[in-house]
């Protein structure tokens, strides 16, 4: 018997972690890939066959050539239908200014959040076509709709997967795969990723948010429940997500009339 499956892509202790342990309380056998760490990944599949789940974890170098088209045969093959995927691989490598940024390192970040959501594409939506379903959830960043200084790299890339995302959206939901991109407008608390970035100071930067001032991972993967489980005639493609406390991206120089924080 086969078995549903959730991949996910870049799947750290915050978001691709969370989102896979959701899944699989929700009856999936979850597929954890991740570029490095053996003994972290082995810590995300205990805890989800601790709590009664199935998963499997497996390493995986996204930027080479073939590895994505691999593991998507391969758990077509071994473990059961991908019924969905998470595309959740960052591609930030700092704040760089445009000399600082040499261009391996811009062709980098457009390999990682980019050219690899659309081999991924290329991989999974023949087998999701053929069988009438499928969701393609992607985890995006403020940078996906706003450039900022020292953020040519990440911008472009996340740019890139913004509209990638618009058009896979536009070819394959006629078909019944549901393409849903995520912009995740404020920190997460994920110590793989902002915990690493900030070090020692992670826990005085979350402290310093207050209460419900960081994006709590779990809580975000019931996002990513929701939206690969809409009726297609009520699909969503894109949602932003933030803390209470924070501005949109689109308001957070607001005139001092409506400056809430200001006041």
């Amino acid at each position: 018997m086969t078995e549903r499956v959730f991949l996910v892509i870049g799947a750290g202790a915050g978001i691709g972690g969370h989102a896979a342990a959701r899944f699989s309380r929700g009856g999936y056998h979850a597929v954890l890939a991740r570029r490095s760490d053996d003994a972290g990944l082995a810590r995300l599949v205990h805890a989800i066959e601790e709590d009664g789940g199935k998963a499997t974890g497996t390493l995986l170098d996204a930027a080479a050539d073939g590895s994505i088209e691999e593991l998507v045969d391969r758990v077509e093959r071994d473990i059961g239908p991908i019924h969905t995927v998470l595309y959740n691989l960052g591609a930030q490598i700092g704040n760089r200014t445009l000399g600082d940024t040499p261009h391996r390192t811009f062709e980098l970040g457009w390999r990682l959040g980019c050219f690899g959501l659309f081999r991924l594409a290329h991989a999974v939506t023949p087998l999701m076509v053929a069988r009438g379903s499928g969701t393609i959830l992607v985890t995006s960043a403020t940078a996906a709709v706003r450039g900022n200084a020292g953020q040519h790299s990440h911008a472009a890339a996340m740019g890139g997967r913004r509209m990638l995302c618009q058009t896979l959206n536009a070819e394959f939901a006629p078909q019944g795969v549901h393409i849903a991109h995520v912009v995740v407008d404020g920190s997460v608390d994920a110590p793989d990723t902002l915990g690493k970035l900030l070090g020692e100071r992670f826990e005085a930067y979350k402290a310093a948010k207050g209460e419900d001032g960081v994006i709590d991972p779990g809580a975000l993967a019931e996002t990513y429940w929701h939206l690969a489980h809409q009726p297609r005639n009520c699909w969503t493609h894109e949602v932003d997500v933030r803390p209470f406390t924070d501005a949109p991206w689109w308001n957070d120089n607001p005139i001092p009339a409506i400056d809430t924080k200001s006041k």
